[in-house]
């Protein structure tokens, strides 16, 4: 009996942990994990039902880059131009305007060949946006919100492996009752509600910890770093758009300027490209970065490439983010982090595994809150009624 209390005792503490843990953070779980289980077809859906209309391909040049920003600027004057994505094929160039605060994200669709303004999509409006802020801030001030996400999530992170301690069993024979519903008629709702708890959160646990680490990542920037030099990385973990190599721009009335002829060489040169991103540079002694799309539905492969503003030459990046071939593993992994922690990375069967593990995480707070409830509220509810009989007839 001895050697079995410090055992009993950890069990114990740990326990209890895991309760004022998922008393505390429930809501929050539950909120972030139903959002992330409706985003995740987001892009499919929007697919579906967007309201961009497409446009007949052409085989003469399309708008260079300044054109499509001049005339997107006569709609939003004041705004800032985030960039320009070349879709190709039957999509309008769609040139993105984005501003922190006040937050300002809108996009504006252009005729590919005669800069005609098709459309015009305010990005946080609609169901989507509602998703993703609830996803991320829980519709609070960003500032708030996102603390309450982060920590919410750190903590359920340990809930889940507070979890696994408690459901692991000392015996095989009660392991085999844990591993599936084994349910009568007779059997009351409170012992499903536990053993949706116990069953669900250890099948869910140990795929939900992969998604609760990519999110992890991408919340905490020291997370980031630690991780990224924990698997070897060396580079830098931040996003930096490299200087001129031959100093500023000197734009000459005699020739064009390289810009107009960028998309005709980025064409050339990535033929197989699914798009192109074009974000105009900062000022004259920046380069002009962009971002070349390798794959439909997925972010980590795509190359991030700079180029001077005077002659078109490439400009290497001294960050993680540049070109992915030339990437090492740590990059790599890094650069995976969204399109895993959405399930991406394997396509469909991915994101209907990231949307079933997420619907299941949600599940969690709420049987977990029945089981507490039952033991605790309602537990005292007859000794409470007991005590009125006994002072009444006293």
């Amino acid at each position: 009996m001895e050697k079995n209390k410090p055992g009993k005792k950890f069990r114990k503490y740990i326990r209890t942990l895991h309760l004022y843990l998922g008393l505390a953070t429930g809501l929050v779980v539950f909120i972030v994990s139903i959002t992330g289980c409706l985003w995740v077809f987001q892009e499919e859906i929007t697919a579906l039902t967007s309201k961009v209309p497409e446009v007949v391909p052409q085989t003469n040049p399309e708008i260079y880059p300044l054109e499509a920003k001049n005339i997107a600027q006569s709609v939003f004057p004041e705004k800032y131009i985030h960039g320009t994505l070349y879709g190709g094929g039957k999509k309008p160039i769609e040139v993105i305007f984005y501003e922190e605060e006040p937050e300002f994200y809108q996009s504006v669709f252009l005729h590919p060949w005669t800069g005609e303004i098709l459309h015009t999509e305010d990005h946080l409006t609609g169901f989507f946006h509602f998703v993703l802020d609830g996803h991320m801030h829980l519709w609070l001030p960003k500032e708030l919100g996102s603390e309450i996400v982060a920590w919410s999530t750190f903590i359920f992170f340990l809930m889940l492996v507070s979890g696994i301690i408690l459901w692991w069993p000392k015996n095989k024979k009660v392991r085999k009752q844990r591993t599936w519903f084994k349910w009568k008629p007779s059997t009351k709702w409170k012992r499903k509600n536990y053993d949706l708890h116990q069953i669900i959160g250890f099948y869910a646990s140990f795929i939900a910890v992969i998604f609760i680490f990519t999110g992890l990542v991408m919340t905490f920037e020291t997370f980031a770093k630690v991780f990224y030099n924990g698997i070897g990385g060396e580079k830098e973990v931040v996003f930096a758009v490299p200087e001129n190599p031959s100093g500023s721009f000197k734009n000459s009335p005699k020739k064009n300027e390289p810009i107009r002829e960028l998309m005709p060489f980025l064409k050339e040169k990535f033929p197989d490209a699914k798009d192109f991103e074009i974000h105009y540079p900062h000022d004259e002694n920046h380069s002009i970065y962009v971002e070349v799309s390798n794959s439909d539905g997925i972010y980590y492969d795509s190359d991030y490439r700079f180029y001077d503003q005077n002659d078109l030459s490439e400009v290497p990046s001294k960050t993680i983010y540049a070109v992915y071939e030339e990437a090492g593993v740590a990059e790599k992994i890094l650069r995976m982090n969204y399109d895993i922690h959405v399930g991406a990375i394997a396509g469909l069967p991915g994101k209907t595994l990231a949307f079933l593990i997420s619907l299941l995480c949600s599940s969690l707070p709420v049987t977990g809150f029945l089981l507490w409830y039952g033991r605790k509220v309602k537990a005292k509810a007859p000794q409470r009624q007991e005590k009125q009989v006994l002072a009444t007839s006293n």
